[in-house]
């Protein structure tokens, strides 16, 4: 009885470790993809056809920053040139007030912690999918200190 038991259990965690290599492959190769698309677009600015301190890159995320305020009245916009340099500029619209909020890009990173929604704004840039990208959209992680954190 009890080696029966330890065979299924063998058996289900077995099928499990197959279930998260596969979810685990599909996002690699999804990743690799979508590296390899940034990389292939900054070999594009090596040949001297784009001026590299031109802005080039867009994206805005709009979303729901406040409870009191629907329809995604909010929104974070990724301004780059091809080397990374930028900005993102956030607008946190309320029924009474509104703030905005600029910060610095250097090299695809930012200087200051960027919410989700500015990491989103600037990954979408970065990789050329603006110029309006949704909080869905699967873009992958460049890491550095864009780490998420609370608004500013």
């Amino acid at each position: 009885m009890i080696l029966v038991a330890v065979a299924i259990a063998g058996v289900v965690a077995g099928v499990a470790g197959l279930s998260i290599a596969v979810v685990a492959h599909n996002r690699v190769n999804q990743v690799v993809a979508e590296c390899a698309e940034m990389v292939h677009r900054q070999l594009q600015t090596l040949d001297g056809s784009v001026d590299n301190q031109a802005l080039r890159d867009v994206a805005v995320v709009h979303y729901d920053a406040l409870k009191e305020m629907a329809g995604r009245r909010s929104f974070s916009m990724a301004l780059i040139n091809a080397l990374g340099d930028g900005v993102v500029i956030s607008s946190i619209n309320g029924r009474t007030e509104t703030r905005t909020y600029a910060k610095a890009i250097r090299g695809g990173r930012s200087l200051e912690v960027l919410s989700p929604e500015e990491d989103q704004a600037l990954r979408g840039a970065r990789l050329g999918k603006g110029p309006v990208v949704s909080m869905d959209d699967p873009l992958p992680d460049f890491g550095g200190n864009t780490a998420s954190s609370a608004r500013a």
